[in-house]
């Protein structure tokens, strides 16, 4: 079970940045991210797995490639953008972390602007 090495590993983590920020607090940061990098590279390992899953519902629905491809783009820069943000806000940075939300919401919204606008089309062939 993934999520169990997943869970020791940030439990792991936490225990040993609490040890370190005793006698250097400003490693106790370096751990965290370190331990968060890890869990985010591992989770990236499982990615391919996850657009193989897509493929095939994919093929069974018969949908647009594109529109797809935009789903997972725009899953992805949502998962990259928390990713993020949490590493900030936790080193003290909320502005930054601020920043890469709004850059996040405004990337999805560019991305699905071409699904959006076929979609307002589509409703307009039916009126």
């Amino acid at each position: 079970m993934d999520i169990v090495k997943i869970a020791l590993m940030g439990i792991a983590g936490v225990f040993l940045a609490l040890f370190v920020r005793s006698y250097k607090a400003e490693y106790s940061l370096f751990v965290s991210m370190a331990v968060c990098i890890c869990i985010f590279i591992y989770l990236m390992s499982k990615l391919e797995i996850i657009l193989t899953y897509v493929d095939s519902l994919q093929s069974l629905i018969m949908v647009d490639s594109r529109y797809v491809a935009t789903i997972v783009k725009m899953i992805g820069i949502t998962y990259i953008a928390e990713f993020s943000v949490d590493i900030c806000k936790d080193a003290g940075y909320q502005a930054i972390a601020g920043q890469i939300e709004m850059f996040a919401k405004m990337s999805i919204l560019l991305i699905s602007m071409p699904v959006l606008m076929s979609f307002v089309e589509t409703i307009g062939e039916f009126l």
